[in-house]
């Protein structure tokens, strides 16, 4: 996965809290688990006026122009802010693939769904959580018109940072961290212990060989 190291760009305000995973990306689009195809159906029932399914074309489908990402001043953002308990729902990973193919690399919340966050981590998007005066703050500065909306995420120093100069330090797990920076799902995290499993297996078949010799079974 992408490595995630510092992002720069305008924090679009999605001002809605217990946004839930069907919300994110309905249900009818989970036939699919190819991990592509489902950025053009985030937040698909807020952004279209008709009904959507998987495969579609969606160049030519009415949009609700009020919906925040139908907004052209939005276009291209990588930072999405929300209210609390982001994520929260069924467990659906198709919620942090729609979100990432969409452009989306970090989501930053008061707080988030336990199984939304995992997944976002396993993927490579970064679920940040501010105090809920300071995600205030952010929204009252989230604005086209000012470069107050533009925030700075530099998850090696774990800060938030906005042009006018304030600044918030987030907690991680130094772990999540590491994974995040380097940019390792769990198959890439697994395959660094290669020598330490190699060892153990040459291990078992030397201690109990019999597991290992077919002519046994």
């Amino acid at each position: 996965m992408e490595k995630f190291t510092v992002i720069e760009s305008l924090a679009v305000p999605l001002d809605r809290a217990n946004v839930d995973t069907d919300q994110i990306i309905p249900k009818q689009f989970l036939r699919s688990i190819s991990r592509t195809g489902f950025g053009d159906f985030l937040f698909d029932e807020w952004r279209y006026q008709d009904h959507g399914e998987l495969g579609m074309d969606c160049t030519n489908r009415p949009r609700n122009k009020e919906f925040i990402l139908n907004q052209a001043q939005y276009q291209g953002a990588h930072l999405l802010l929300a209210r609390e308990n982001f994520g929260c729902g069924s467990s659906r990973e198709h919620a942090v693939w729609a979100l990432l193919e969409y452009g989306f690399r970090a989501i930053i919340a008061p707080s988030f769904g336990d199984i939304f966050a995992n997944n976002a981590v396993k993927n490579g998007l970064l679920p940040l959580v501010l105090p809920s005066a300071v995600i205030e703050q952010l929204f009252e500065q989230s604005s086209a018109q000012s470069t107050l909306g533009h925030l700075r995420v530099d998850l090696a120093a774990q800060t938030v940072s906005t042009a006018a100069g304030d600044s918030w330090r987030f907690d991680i797990l130094e772990e999540t961290k590491q994974r995040l920076l380097l940019g390792l799902d769990d198959i890439a995290a697994t395959l660094q212990h290669t020598d330490e499993i190699r060892a153990y297996e040459n291990q078992r078949r030397e201690s109990e060989p019999w597991l290992f010799d077919s002519k046994s079974l």
